[in-house]
């Protein structure tokens, strides 16, 4: 079975394209990361820009002409935190419809995290307990379980474009600049009172984790052969944290080409890390390059062999 699934983040539109074979396993065709920025602007006013909308349908028209050349039996087209917070989401839904020809789902918290989950799970072998992180631009999803069932589960309204608009006036930040937007992620992940994460692995999915696991390694380039199943401890992300905060974005850019719209974020996201990492004890993660557009193909798979089922 052949399946494209496409997830619109607040800071990019990602592509995968897989055949699924009658055993589960996912085997990649095509996987596509683009950078248009959708949720700029929408922490401060809860409205997608015009501009940001034309640039995520034409992404998507791209996207549609190279799914020409696979002729998928199922095509999924999500949008997560900046579609779901965005108050003229009808208006973005129409023009992604009307100009690209797609119908975009609109996706919950809940099911973000939890096709995330199911997504990154996929891409680790021999995993007893999880929790898996998702940091992105607008939200940030963690979930824990096993490799049946998810046990715990929830999604913060932290991310790297809304912490980088919310707190960094200066470029690079200054330290009180820092301090604040790491009490407010502290702040954020103290409320969802009970939860126990550890014992588990923690595995680190999206663009700040797959961008540091680059920056560990010291590479220019993308590579997934160098992403997969990287480990990173809490001390490499300490020294990257450290590094980072005091680089502008343009310097940060010249690190890696990786970092193409993501310089002046990933800073952010970085502290993320740091303060997930500190406040559940983990003292490393696994970086996969699996997320929820896995998850919804896998998805996809199950409701094709089991009509009716939720996977």
């Amino acid at each position: 079975m052949v399946v494209a699934s496409i997830d619109i983040g607040t800071n990019t539109v990602l592509l995968l394209v897989a055949t699924i074979d009658p055993g589960g396993i996912i085997h990649t065709h095509e996987y596509e990361q683009r950078v248009p920025r959708l949720g700029k602007g929408v922490d401060a006013d809860r409205n997608l820009q015009p501009d940001s909308m034309a640039r995520v349908s034409a992404v998507l028209g791209e996207y549609r002409s190279l799914l020409q050349r696979y002729s998928p039996e199922r095509i999924i087209v999500a949008g997560t935190s900046a579609v779901r917070d965005a108050r003229n989401k009808g208006q973005f839904l129409d023009l992604i419809r009307r100009e690209a020809g797609f119908e975009v789902e609109v996706l919950s918290g809940a099911d973000e995290a939890l096709w995330t989950y199911r997504g990154a799970i996929s891409g680790v072998p021999g995993l007893a307990q999880a929790t898996v992180l998702d940091i992105g631009g607008g939200s940030t999803e963690i979930t824990a379980g096993d490799r049946e069932q998810i046990k715990e589960s929830c999604s913060l309204d932290i991310g790297s474009v809304r912490l980088t608009e919310r707190f960094f006036i200066h470029d690079p930040p200054h330290a009180s600049e820092i301090a604040s937007a790491s009490r407010w992620v502290a702040e954020a992940l103290s409320r969802p009172g009970g939860f126990n994460f550890r014992g588990t692995t923690l595995i680190g999915v999206a663009g700040t984790a797959t961008s540091l696991a680059i920056l560990d390694q010291g590479l220019r380039e993308f590579s997934i052969r160098a992403i997969m199943n990287y480990v990173l401890t809490v001390d490499r992300v300490e020294a990257l944290l450290d590094k980072l905060r005091t680089m502008s974005s343009s310097e940060i850019l010249r690190l890696s080409a990786v970092l193409k719209g993501r310089n002046d974020i990933i800073l952010a996201g970085t502290l993320i890390l740091r303060e997930v990492m500190a406040h559940h004890g983990f003292n490393s993660m696994i970086v996969s390059e699996r997320g929820v557009r896995y998850g919804l193909a896998i998805r996809e798979w199950v409701r094709s062999q089991q009509p009716g089922a939720t996977a």
